[in-house]
């Protein structure tokens, strides 16, 4: 009996941990893309994309642990101009090709700046990813649009010639830390 309160306690406070939502200040300053997630940077690499940013980009990969806030935020002021569910697999969201065969949700924003592409990427854990966002919505810097339940990943891609701020390995938080400057 003893084990079940001890479980019981443990999936409480681990419960609360994870739907806490913190406020979270904006930088001041102009020209940036803030992280749409708490985490830690999986990778930083140049790509390729067909789907928004129509050529060469800049991608900064965010690996979201269970321990992570899980609130996602909005990288950069514009307007939604692309929003597509796609259904697929849960294999562990640290592996490079989870962006391709997870169950995913994927947001673009033009801004006056350009577009951003990002990617919410369901986990081997995480099997829900909640999004509000629809196209025509028009989002400011730093507010609150989802979550990933449990353990995730957060793909940003921007154009080529905006400056990554960020390196493989770096702690992220939503809506202060900055990944690009353009």
């Amino acid at each position: 009996m003893f084990r079940f309160y001890y479980f019981l306690h443990f999936f409480v406070i681990f419960t609360l941990n994870f739907f806490r939502d913190p406020e979270r200040s904006v930088p001041n300053k102009s020209n940036i893309v803030v992280s749409p997630a708490d985490g830690r940077i999986l990778f930083v690499k140049d790509v390729l994309d067909e789907k928004f940013i129509n050529g060469k980009a800049k991608l900064v990969s965010i690996f979201m642990s269970p321990l992570n806030v899980h609130v996602n935020r909005i990288p950069i002021t514009g307007k939604v101009e692309y929003v597509k569910y796609i259904q697929g697999e849960y294999l562990a969201a640290f592996e490079d090709k989870a962006s391709e065969r997870n169950e995913r949700n994927e947001i673009g924003i033009t801004s006056p700046a350009g577009k951003v592409f990002f990617t919410q990427i369901a986990g081997f854990v995480a099997r829900r990813i909640v999004s509000d966002l629809k196209v025509g919505d028009s989002v400011n810097i730093g507010n609150r649009f989802g979550m990933i339940k449990f353990g995730s990943r957060v793909d940003i891609i921007v154009p080529e010639q905006w400056q990554v701020k960020v390196k493989k390995d770096d702690n992220v938080t939503a809506g202060e830390t900055i990944l690009f400057e353009y």
